[in-house]
């Protein structure tokens, strides 16, 4: 199994690929749009990755950061989202902004990813709502994915440290998010 790769951008491809250099290797990575168009030719970048291996092939998925790819791993969990289909729902907006519509139950904002039809949505939203942890945030979920917020590093860390998803936002549910990350790490793990 890959668990991440950390290498220069070679190429860029499609709508959502990339060819990751890593010491004379090319990975050939599939990532969400956000993930895409922040990259650049030649600047170095570390992706977690999700790596497919079917009979006909083997496809390698890539993530920023640690909260998305275990997203990316909830969505194609639900029976008849594959790993096409994830990608295009973690494109939709950062990571965070997917956990919360599936918090929120925001079935129409899911249901705007490429090839997610509206009973997908809404089986994404009856499987994963209790799986994604509480809303950071209630309302619209549109007005609120423009913004572009940073990837929570804390969450990165609780999920880096063995806690679920749903468990990693509980614990940073009450920490006040201005804080460090360091502070807030330390103050979720009190919790």
């Amino acid at each position: 199994m890959i668990a991440h790769v950390r290498g220069k951008i070679e190429e860029k491809f499609g709508q959502n690929g990339l060819i990751v250099d890593v010491n004379g290797v090319g990975y050939e990575l599939m990532v969400p749009a956000t993930d895409f168009e922040a990259c650049n030719l030649g600047e170095e970048k570390k992706f977690y990755t999700y790596h497919q291996v079917r009979e006909n092939a083997e496809e390698l998925y890539g993530f920023s950061s640690l909260t998305a790819k275990k997203i990316f791993e909830l969505l194609i969990s639900v029976q008849g989202v594959g790993p096409k289909a994830g990608i295009a729902i973690m494109s939709l907006a950062e990571a965070e902004e997917v956990r919360n519509a599936i918090a929120n139950a925001d079935s129409a904002f899911i249901a705007k990813a490429a090839g997610v039809g509206k009973k997908s949505a809404e089986r994404v939203i009856v499987d994963l709502k209790d799986k994604v942890g509480i809303p950071s945030h209630y309302g619209a979920t549109e007005a609120k994915a423009q913004l572009k917020e940073e990837s929570d590093e804390a969450l990165d860390a609780l999920i880096a440290l063995g806690f679920q998803l749903k468990e990693a936002t509980a614990a940073l549910e009450k920490v006040d998010p201005k804080l460090s990350v360091e502070e807030r790490i330390k103050l979720a793990l009190k919790k």
